[in-house]
């Protein structure tokens, strides 16, 4: 059995194109979160996770790939507002800072994703995400204590 990319490309076995050929792991993000959030379309994400894709979040409701796949798509995906601050992409690893909101619903929530690759999959994520309006009170904690 291959695994493609979303190109197509296959990505295992012996027939896998160098990596040098392939696209790179940031560009696949990018050009699936324009699918995912601008035509809701998670086909684009489900093709890109590999079968035995983890996903860690605190407060976790979703951890495989048929549970994330589920919560992603309960989202109204073209509606969503999403504001990308940054996303780098290093080795195997792909980082993006978001704000992201439904049109009125007020602030919306700020987010840090990690997507971890291998052979042009994501095999996992990390999500990290706090709603603006509790930034403030969530930084309590950040006071330097006296001695």
């Amino acid at each position: 059995m291959s695994t493609e990319n979303l190109s197509g490309e296959n990505l295992s076995g012996e027939n896998a194109p160098p990596p040098s050929s392939r696209p790179s792991n940031k560009s696949i993000v990018e050009r699936t979160l324009v699918d995912l959030v601008r035509a809701g379309d998670a086909g684009a994400l489900e093709a890109l996770l590999h079968k035995d894709f983890i996903h860690h979040r605190p407060g976790l409701t979703s951890s495989t790939k048929a549970e994330w796949l589920a919560a992603v798509r309960a989202v109204p995906m073209t509606e969503l507002l999403v504001e990308i601050h940054q996303l780098l992409g290093d080795g195997d690893h792909v980082v993006m800072h978001s704000r992201r909101r439904l049109p009125d619903a007020g602030p919306g929530i700020a987010g840090v994703d990690i997507w971890r690759f291998d052979n042009g999959l994501i095999v996992e994520g990390w999500e990290i995400i706090e709603p603006v309006t509790g930034a403030a009170e969530n930084m309590l904690w950040w006071k330097p204590t006296e001695h």
